[in-house]
């Protein structure tokens, strides 16, 4: 078989880490007296991996994360009060196969929203649908989309990720209709998927997001339901670390 014609069936077949690799490592099988199945067992591993790679990077890219975070650059020293036995038992994954929620709730500046976005990494390495939302930008897409009639169109994609982050939940209050229009993209998981709220709001504060006492009761009846909080206490681990910054700059 011609190289031209082989170079062209692995084109065809997107098969595009094999037909950089095929030829080199021919040689080291034929040096190496490898048998003919380990020689192709090796190429296809090497495409699975490559494939593998690029749709976690696709995944990661969908997801929208304003930044990159992991839980190893989480400063677990800077906020002892956290329960770090179970928030690493988070990251096993358990609560997306079990359709369950979490809540990261605590002051500013004490790492929720890095752990929401940690865990929508880690979820995204796993396999998992992530898009990651700020709850002022998931209100506003909502009514955008309400305006131009495609509301039902949008719930319906948001209801199909595995994963759904709404970071700073109580950072401005809500109308009615925003609060509907949100409670309504909350139901639609209810027991389906997993959804990662981050809040500095007890929950008895929640009335300043969803109106009244009755949406209230309703949304929170359903997220913590079958859900993990995850309560972060502590002062503000970036302005400690600004302080340490300027402290480093004036010793200099």
């Amino acid at each position: 078989m011609s190289k031209a014609l082989l170079d062209e069936y692995l084109k065809r077949l997107k098969l595009s880490t094999v037909a950089k690799n095929y030829a080199r490592a021919a040689k080291e099988a034929e040096a190496g007296k490898v048998g003919y199945e380990d020689y192709l067992c090796a190429l296809l591993e090497q495409e699975v991996e490559s494939k593998d790679s690029s749709r976690r990077k696709e995944r990661i890219t969908r997801a929208k994360f304003p930044s990159l975070k992991t839980l190893d650059q989480f400063a677990f020293d800077e906020v002892p009060a956290v329960d770090r036995k179970s928030v690493l038992k988070l990251f096993k994954g358990d609560y997306l196969n079990d359709a369950e929620s979490v809540i990261l709730i605590g002051p500013h500046g004490v790492g929720k929203t890095h752990l929401g976005i940690a865990l929508g990494v880690q979820a995204c390495q796993d396999g998992k649908t992530v898009r990651f939302f700020t709850a002022g930008e998931l209100v506003h897409q909502l009514i955008e989309a309400k305006d131009n009639h495609r509301v039902l169109k949008v719930q319906e994609q948001l209801s199909k990720i595995q994963l759904l982050i709404v970071d700073e939940l109580g950072m401005a209050d809500c109308n009615a209709e925003e609060a509907k229009l949100l409670f309504q993209v909350l139901n639609s998981r209810y027991e389906k998927r997993s959804t990662i709220i981050t809040t500095n709001l007890e929950f008895k504060d929640w009335t300043s997001v969803f109106c009244t006492a009755q949406l209230t009761a309703a949304v929170l009846d359903r997220l913590t339901h079958r859900c993990h909080i995850v309560a972060i206490e502590g002062e503000s681990y970036r302005f400690k670390e600004g302080l340490r910054r300027k402290k480093n700059k004036s010793a200099a």
